[in-house]
């Protein structure tokens, strides 16, 4: 009899079970039913929108439409509607350029400018073995017109967009040069390197080293500068990452490694909540005074370049406080057509878990440029610049500081003999945490 009670009782269970299950799998379905029917409906709206947009304007349009400026003025407009501020849509062709400024590689004629008061186009550099330099372009001089056009009516971007193309295809530029001679040179667009950093050694022995971008080559060539500075005697580093924006966040994980001991450099925090740790430094460290010179130009990775230093204690931050872009986005997609979008997908988190999105990094020692200086900031020299110039004063005071520390740890040794040792210990530690 008990027997058969607890098999009706098994099976009563059972059933209870199924149909719960039953039940909660039918819940769930029909949301999922109506999200997806919601989802539907709002897509059918936005392209009914754009498709009864297109019927009107191509039934009365005075102008022709061009279908690929078209279609990818659609996709821009999509991205900046997204809200994301940092959400962008390259061309197909943009998104090529992009891979080669990835790779520190770039199609052209190989020269930086800016737009001066005058509006003319500033050489304020010109790469070796680019088109450029083997026509004689010298820093200093002016582009005033590309292909006929006068650059005054165009913005920076608008003039460095013109200067590049395709390898083998031809760009006139209207030259003046330093000394104000006029002429129009025919230039070869062809690819040319971008060394992404460059080095010196100060008067002083400070090691000046400007990192102008975080691409596949900066850990590698900052590697060899590091080298090549201490292996002449620099007694304390200088990077300047002043107007470095963007870049590639494993390439700034690479690069900080180099310097900084062992720790994770950066983590995601998504929008569930959760976070990731990104990128970790190994035990390799570099054992020498450092500074970091920053401005308002520089973000993103520079800005978390800036943050890891300070945070594993290796140095100082001087300048002013930077741009504050603190997200991260995913890697380009790549559409069919060869074009990409970029997406944010987290929050940047530094290595203490704090976030820097739209507030910038504050520097340790403020230092700043006069209107003049900021004007003719391309002007200035490591030599000549103020503010690596404050930079060698805190390294002066560091190494002083140092210096001082193993003075008194001496002095303390000589006073009482008997804890020669454990002094000693101590003055170790001190020297090392400090260095």
């Amino acid at each position: 009899m008990n027997k058969k009670i607890s098999i009706s009782l098994a099976i009563t269970i059972a059933i209870i079970a199924m149909t719960v299950t039953f039940s909660v799998t039918m819940v769930l379905a029909g949301q999922r039913f109506n999200n997806t029917v919601s989802s539907v409906k709002e897509k059918e709206n936005m392209y009914s929108k754009l498709a009864e947009i297109d019927k009107y304007v191509r039934d009365n349009a005075y102008y022709e439409i061009n279908d690929d400026t078209l279609n990818d003025t659609i996709a821009s407009g999509y991205m900046l509607g997204t809200g994301d501020r940092a959400a962008v849509y390259y061309t197909a062709n943009a998104y090529a350029e992009l891979q080669d400024i990835a790779d520190g590689k770039l199609m052209g004629i190989g020269v930086d400018v800016v737009k001066d008061a005058s509006g003319a186009a500033r050489i304020i550099r010109v790469y070796d073995d680019s088109p450029a330099a083997e026509a004689g372009l010298e820093k200093g001089g002016y582009i005033t017109a590309i292909d006929g056009t006068d650059v005054k009516g165009l913005t920076r971007d608008n003039v460095t967009s013109r200067l590049r193309g395709e390898t083998g295809t031809t760009v006139t530029v209207t030259y003046l040069s330093p000394a104000s001679e006029e002429q129009e040179i025919t230039l070869t667009r062809s690819r040319y390197t971008i060394p992404c950093v460059e080095y010196e050694l100060l008067a002083d022995n400070s090691g000046y080293v400007k990192i102008s971008a975080f691409n596949n080559n900066t850990a590698s060539q900052l590697d060899y500068a590091i080298h090549q500075l201490t292996s002449s005697g620099a007694t304390g580093l200088i990077f300047d990452v002043r107007n470095t924006s963007g870049g590639s966040l494993d390439a700034a994980v690479a690069s900080i490694s180099l310097l900084c001991g062992e720790g994770d450099v950066v983590s995601a925090l998504y929008k569930d909540g959760s976070t990731e740790v990104l990128g970790t430094s190994n035990a390799d460290e570099v054992d020498l005074p450092m500074t970091v010179l920053v401005n308002s130009g520089s973000s993103y990775c520079a800005e978390l370049f800036a943050s890891s230093i300070r945070e594993f204690g290796k140095g100082k931050i001087v300048g002013v406080t930077t741009a504050g872009k603190g997200t991260i986005q995913a890697d380009p997609y790549q559409l069919d057509d060869g074009s990409a979008v970029v997406i944010t997908v987290a929050k940047m988190l530094t290595a203490k878990g704090e976030s820097f999105d739209g507030v910038g990094v504050a520097p340790d020692v403020e230092s700043t440029l006069t209107s003049e200086q900021e004007q003719n900031f391309y002007d200035l020299t490591p030599d000549s610049d103020p503010q690596v110039a404050r930079c060698q004063e805190v390294l002066a005071q560091t190494l002083g500081s140092d210096s001082t520390d193993e003075e008194g740890d001496a002095s303390d040794q000589d006073v009482n003999t008997t804890e020669n040792a454990e002094n000693t210990e101590e003055g170790s530690d001190s020297a090392s945490s400090e260095g």
